[in-house]
């Protein structure tokens, strides 16, 4: 039988190296289990305010930096609606690999296995995981951060999950898509499609310039259940380029993205630990998850080295020890209340949503900030809602309250099925 390891991480994405690399400094014994190398490249981007990575000390980790962050939130179509609302802060994307190597750097010594995790058998005092190879192995604790679709972490049926999905191309074009050294975060403009397509659920483009005549241009929903289909949102954003006179001149790459917004918290009494997109981490207002990682990963990795220093403790006790310091009461109510607010806005037809975006920066800085980021207080967060809804207009408030009247809610046409 293997030698039984501390912690036992599943996966190699994002959540896994972070977890891994913050128990690995905090003096554990920490192996894992990953069905790629963990040094394989990420496919997909990763954007961050960068006040965010500020706080942490590490901006180094960015690749590209923003001062010039706008959004449209008018209908399109002449000057005053297609005017920009300034957010007046920097944001940035990761450098994935500097991203992925500091990680790594922080998880030399751990012993990484390049397999799947087939079964997870919890005992009273080691779970062992059976992998698709034959291996067995055991561990003190495992964490599953193997993503949103895990098997092997339970959570309620709460009803249909909405996914934010994205169609994007990273390409040089036959005029610039945006403004140079811009990043757009919304552009809700809609003068491109067609009525059929307005009654339709929204989506928005995500864009930014890359520098040196590249471009990254990304068509978005915020959140729908289902996802809206990736030829829906191919199609949106090609018109939305046309409109603008703009055509594909070099593609260098598609992304294709599907993440769920609304995922209920797992069930915290199970005697295996989540973390990342398994544990419900990714912001149900805003889709961002790596920031949360980066903040909430040291903390939760010393409250299990605490925990572990109690050899009497077994897997049941030690998940329930990082459950309660990964989802404290506090952090459990913000996102119930990330969550009705999410499920409001999915109701919100076009306009409304504009309406609502509008609204909500014009809010200061620093509550619209916080509330991106999940940094807020429950108190301050109740707060800079009931603000929200005070500066709402009328229709927005019953929305908001009641949710979109029914001759309002988007819906798809006929032909899409």
């Amino acid at each position: 039988m293997a030698d039984v390891v501390d912690v036992l991480v599943l996966g190699g994405g994002p959540a896994a190296l972070c977890i891994a690399s913050e128990l690995n400094h905090s003096g554990v014994d920490v192996a894992g289990i990953a069905p790629q190398p963990v040094d394989a490249p990420w496919p997909n981007t990763y954007g961050v305010w960068a006040e965010e990575l500020r706080s942490l000390g590490l901006e180094h980790l960015l690749e590209h930096r923003w001062n010039d962050t706008v959004s449209y939130f008018g209908s399109g179509g002449d000057a005053a609606q297609d005017q920009t609302l300034a957010h007046c802060i920097d944001y940035g994307l990761f450098d994935r690999d500097a991203l992925q190597q500091h990680w790594l750097a922080r998880a030399q010594g751990v012993r990484w296995h390049q397999d799947t995790a087939e079964c997870v058998d919890v005992g009273s005092l080691h779970t062992s995981v059976s992998c698709g190879s034959g291996m067995t192995l055991q561990a003190r604790l495992v964490i599953d951060a193997t993503g949103s679709r895990s098997p092997h972490i339970t959570r309620p049926d709460q009803g249909p999950v909405a996914g934010q999905a994205a169609y994007g191309v990273v390409g040089r074009f036959s005029r610039n898509p945006i403004e140079a050294g811009r990043f757009v975060l919304m552009d809700y403009r809609c003068d491109h499609l067609s009525a059929e397509q307005r009654s339709e659920p929204p989506t928005f483009l995500y864009a930014m310039d890359l520098g040196d005549g590249v471009f990254f241009v990304e068509e978005t929903s915020l959140a729908l259940a289902p996802g809206v289909p990736y030829d829906v949102l191919k199609q949106r954003l090609m018109q939305r380029l046309e409109k603008r006179g703009v055509e594909i001149t070099e593609l260098i790459h598609e992304e294709f993205c599907l993440f769920p917004m609304n995922l209920p918290l797992p069930d915290r009494s199970q005697p295996v630990l989540a973390f990342g997109g398994s544990a419900s981490m990714v912001h149900p207002a805003s889709g961002y998850m790596v920031g949360s990682l980066l903040r909430r990963g040291p903390g939760l990795a010393r409250a299990i080295a605490d925990c572990l220093k109690n050899r009497e403790l077994g897997s049941a006790a030690l998940a329930r020890c990082g459950w309660q310091a990964l989802w404290p009461l506090e952090l459990v109510l913000r996102h119930q209340l990330y969550q009705f607010g999410l499920g409001r806005l999915m109701g919100f037809n076009e306009s409304l949503l504009r309406t609502h975006f509008a609204t909500f920066f014009s809010l200061p800085q620093e509550d619209w900030f916080g509330f991106l980021t999940n940094t807020l207080p429950l108190s301050r967060l109740m707060a800079v809602m009931l603000r929200l809804f005070a500066l709402s207009p009328w229709e927005l408030r019953r929305g908001l309250v009641l949710g979109a009247p029914r001759g309002q809610l988007p819906t798809w046409a006929q032909s899409k099925g």
